[in-house]
């Protein structure tokens, strides 16, 4: 069986991420001028590659962040199971340590293990994980699309990696991201390896 080449990304910059507001699933932001220049550089450098198929959340973020991939008129899936966590009734506002507490407590519960914990009106990671694996065996089951581009969110794409290299979803945290930052990962068939880890050389490339 040939190696499938999966390509995962974070959106693009939006404004909300400037301002350090939370936008989780219920936030549909669009990218600023800095995210449009990220996704446009990491096009640049990617556009060679023969990608089977575009998946991305349903969040309009992600569809712009891989819009240059899509006017090659690559074949596009949108899958709700890549949105990310719903923050509940903190999503649209600002957080600081001083500001929330209640936030920044679930934040360490997760880090304990406690990952059925939410913010009220929430997911938690274990939920997350839940509607995430329809997706990952969507991805196993379709060898023939060997290179593949998965576009997604922060919290979101830390709960996959977990999930796609069986670690707890407690270890999310060392899955560091930045907006359009890469991980590519390869898949025998049997097994998830990265490749790529935290991969930005294209946000700097001349």
């Amino acid at each position: 069986m040939s190696v499938k080449k999966i390509y995962l990304i974070r959106h693009g910059q939006t404004d909300f991420n400037v301002r350090g507001i939370v936008q989780g699933s219920g936030v549909d932001s669009s990218l600023n001028e800095a995210g449009q220049r990220q996704a446009a550089r990491f096009f640049a450098a990617y556009q060679h590659v023969p990608f089977h198929k575009v998946y991305t959340s349903t969040l309009q973020r992600t569809h712009q962040s891989v819009h240059d991939f899509l006017q090659l008129g690559l074949p596009h899936e949108v899958h709700a199971g890549l949105n990310e966590i719903s923050w509940g009734d903190r999503e649209g506002t600002r957080i600081t340590p001083d500001e929330d507490e209640e936030y920044h407590g679930v934040l360490q519960q997760w880090k304990r293990g406690q990952t059925s914990a939410r913010l009220l009106g929430g997911e938690s990671p274990d939920e997350v994980a839940a509607r995430q694996r329809p997706f990952i065996e969507l991805l196993k089951s379709r060898p023939e699309e060997e290179n593949v581009l998965v576009c997604m969110h922060g919290r979101a794409m830390r709960v996959m990696l977990c999930q796609l290299l069986n670690y707890p979803l407690a270890c999310m945290d060392a899955f560091e991201h930045h907006n359009l930052c890469l991980y590519k990962l390869h898949y025998t068939g049997s097994m998830f390896t990265v490749r790529n880890f935290l991969d930005v050389r294209h946000l700097h490339a001349v």
